[in-house]
């Protein structure tokens, strides 16, 4: 599949990584399909549990998606929490909402690990009312967080003005998210699992894998290797073995600015969203560009002509500039990127409910790179056998549970 089409920013920021060549084990623990975020993250938390891991991909580790990953961390949903209360309950939305919070506060801990700085910046998160009548579900929202002791405040017309160059009719602002250089931060998680003994192997595409007596084989364009038990960590690809069910693939725009010297009337440099969907969200970098994303699209593969992507991309520059006027914007850098959305707006991580060790972390939703994280800790407990309560909230046959219990 192609992921993305046009010129991508991250990579103008680091040097390749290339990881060291080592012989096969006979058999590993566990082998894992795709060395993008999820990838990285679970076989830093295998390798930290005494496995013997290894990581194939197709590509150059971390040039899929992750290269074009707008690096915004927050604990809050694509499906805000009291939304989610009313689709799977109190009990599992607020413990999911928590594991949320609490990655961010793991992703915190991996970040300051690594030998190189990814430039991982706490920031606080604004979610503006797109119109007048999103007011009140945002008033909803806020009223749900504090109850379950979520920090974030609640900002009027006035409030939002002094902090910002712009005014909505209303606003969250969640504290205690992040941004992130996603590549930096993939590189640097692949180094640290490698110094603890995980095989990398880039430009390794596995074909199939097939069960045999003690072992699965996994099968690649060269030779094979061999494990008790496979993750499939392959974002949006079609994944080898099983079928993606509960989720739309679509593909989202995104333009990186010039240098901008002065970011006055941006509190905080906080990460900018708004309630319609799709939505525009916004953040700076390092360097003071602006990273511009939304115009998403329901196709799964970027497009390939460059003068629609432009369209597409210079509508969102005409959107930040209304939103900051003192600003001089230009893009420097556009692309569009592919994408992925679960029906429930949850991702999906566990074994496979028929196909026994076989393990997916498939983090679909805005929150990707959290929801690697915690599924690392998931998959974690899982393949070492130890309970893992959480696990039932994202497991995979979850929606057709639901309209069983539903039918009944």
């Amino acid at each position: 599949m192609n992921l993305h089409n046009g010129s991508l920013y991250w990579p103008t920021t680091t040097k390749p990584f290339t990881p060291k060549f080592i012989e096969p084990l006979d058999i590993y623990d566990v082998v894992i399909v795709g060395g993008g975020m999820s990838g990285s993250l679970t076989a830093l938390s295998l390798a930290k549990a005494g496995l013997k891991v290894a990581v194939l991909d197709k590509r150059m580790m971390g040039t899929g998606s992750t290269s074009a990953n707008t690096g915004l961390l927050q604990y809050s949903n694509d499906i805000m929490l009291h939304e989610l209360i009313d689709q799977i309950g109190e009990k599992d939305a607020v413990r999911f909402y928590q594991l949320c919070y609490e990655a961010m506060d793991d992703l915190e801990l991996v970040a300051k690990s690594l030998d190189e700085d990814s430039d991982f910046i706490r920031r606080p998160s604004l979610c503006f009312a797109s119109e007048e009548n999103d007011v009140e579900k945002l008033k909803a929202e806020y009223i749900t967080l504090q109850k379950y002791n979520f920090p974030c405040d609640y900002l009027g017309r006035n409030e939002i003005a002094k902090k910002f160059s712009f005014s909505k009719d209303g606003a969250l602002l969640t504290l205690g998210d992040a941004e992130v250089n996603p590549l930096k931060f993939v590189q640097g998680v692949l180094r640290k699992a490698e110094e603890l003994g995980v095989h990398l192997y880039p430009y390794t595409e596995v074909i199939n894998v097939i069960d045999r007596d003690d072992d699965l084989e996994v099968r690649t364009a060269g030779k094979p290797f061999y494990a008790k038990k496979v993750v499939y960590t392959t974002g949006y690809e079609d994944v080898p073995v099983g079928k993606r069910r509960g989720a739309d693939i679509n593909h989202s725009y995104v333009c990186v600015s010039n240098p901008i010297s002065n970011l006055s009337g941006w509190h905080e440099k906080a990460l900018i969203w708004e309630t319609k969907r799709p939505y525009l969200y916004a953040r700076t970098c390092k360097e003071g560009r602006l990273i511009i994303g939304g115009m998403d699209k329901d196709q799964p593969e970027a497009p390939q002509s460059e003068e629609l992507m432009m369209k597409r991309v210079e509508n969102l520059l005409f959107q930040a500039k209304e939103l900051f006027p003192q600003y001089d914007i230009s893009i420097d850098y556009a692309y569009a990127a592919t994408f992925g959305e679960s029906t429930d707006n949850l991702p999906f991580i566990g074994e496979h409910p028929t196909k026994e060790n076989h393990y997916y972390l498939l983090g679909y939703g805005g929150n990707g790179t959290v929801y690697s994280m915690l599924g690392s800790h998931i998959l974690r407990d899982l393949i070492t056998g130890h309970k893992n309560e959480d696990a039932e909230i994202v497991q995979l046959n979850r929606l057709s549970k639901s309209k069983e219990a539903t039918n009944q």
